[in-house]
């Protein structure tokens, strides 16, 4: 079987293709490579890489894949309200177009990698994929959309699958710090401090990078029928935190760490716990690899490591928006 990968030297790309050449797949990978310097370590690189904006694939080649991945994207809430327009060139029309050209190249599965931000300030908690959305981003729309207009290419030659992945963290090769789990890890070696910019009571579901990827795999080895069109949310009920509980964790992992409300953000809107009884059902076989705990401490001893300081906090390199920012003239929107 044949598959591509959009986003194969992202954050959670970087595990993908490793797990699925181990799976005895071949892989082509399509990056552009935006966030080079954040590069770490070696990982796995696929049969065949194309060094361009997916955006711009053509049909040759995309023909003769079984399943398209798609994770790549302008990636956080952040980030998509940097340029709102450019989050919806990006991560709705492109990659609406990209599931069209897939369909009519034959590619019989395309998976796409949402998000649990799309309930933004939740009605209720436990959410459930049959639940009302409330995004609040340009970012979380631009999720939204493409699931809406994407499904509407289902038949029984294409099937799509919609992940909506809870929020990310942990180590990878390609390391990133802008994500809530990360930061406040990545502040404790900066500073010696837990620096919370909420007040710390928003809820969040927690996965693991690696887990991500984990998901993509066993969703795309799932029957059909379990799967087809279907929107499922990827996490796990006993990963559902909030902040400030993230934050009592660190300390337990660096009790000479100090816990510090900056209040850069004041009140937080989005606020999400999340329910994955539907992805038990449909594939009951998979498991989440990682706890927040294992999680926190695998990255810590990496942080450790590679001797990640103020320098690297407060640097460019490993947050995605402050890279964007200087490479936005090479997207071309």
């Amino acid at each position: 079987m044949k598959i591509l990968v959009t986003g194969h030297r992202g954050y959670i790309g970087a595990y993908l293709t490793g797990l699925l050449k181990a799976e005895g797949y071949s892989v082509t990978g399509v990056d552009l490579d935006l966030y080079e310097e954040c590069k770490l370590e070696d990982f796995t690189q696929p049969d065949k890489a194309i060094h361009k904006d997916f955006r711009n694939l053509t049909h040759e080649e995309i023909k003769g894949h079984d399943a398209v991945m798609h994770l790549a994207a302008i990636s956080n809430d952040p980030m998509g309200e940097l340029n709102p327009q450019l989050t919806l060139n990006v991560n709705l029309h492109g990659s609406v177009n990209l599931a069209e050209k897939a369909k009519e190249a034959g590619v019989q599965r395309f998976l796409y990698s949402g998000s649990c931000s799309v309930y933004g300030k939740g009605d209720k908690l436990d959410l459930e994929e049959t639940d009302p959305v409330n995004p609040l981003t340009a970012y979380a729309r631009s999720k939204i959309e493409t699931e809406k207009e994407v499904s509407k290419m289902a038949d029984e030659n294409f099937t799509p699958v919609f992940l909506r992945n809870a929020t990310a963290y942990g180590y990878s090769p390609m390391l990133r710090i802008d994500l809530v789990v990360n930061n406040l890890l990545a502040s404790v070696h900066a500073y010696n401090e837990i620096r919370i910019k909420s007040d710390g009571s928003p809820w969040r579901p927690l996965i693991h990078a690696k887990d991500i990827a984990r998901a993509f795999v066993a969703l795309n080895q799932a029957p059909k029928e379990n799967v087809h069109n279907k929107i499922i949310n990827i996490g796990g009920n006993r990963e559902n935190y909030q902040v400030k509980d993230i934050a009592d964790q660190i300390k337990k992992l660096v009790p000479d760490s100090k816990i510090v409300f900056t209040n850069e953000v004041g009140d937080d809107p989005r606020n999400y716990r999340v329910k994955f009884d539907l992805l038990n059902h449909l594939v009951p076989e998979f498991e989440l690899e990682y706890t927040l705990d294992k999680g926190m401490k695998e990255l810590h001893d990496k942080y450790t490591e590679s001797h990640f300081n103020k320098e690297d906090f407060e640097g460019d390199k490993f947050v995605r928006l402050r890279l964007l920012k200087n490479k936005l003239n090479q997207l071309n929107p």
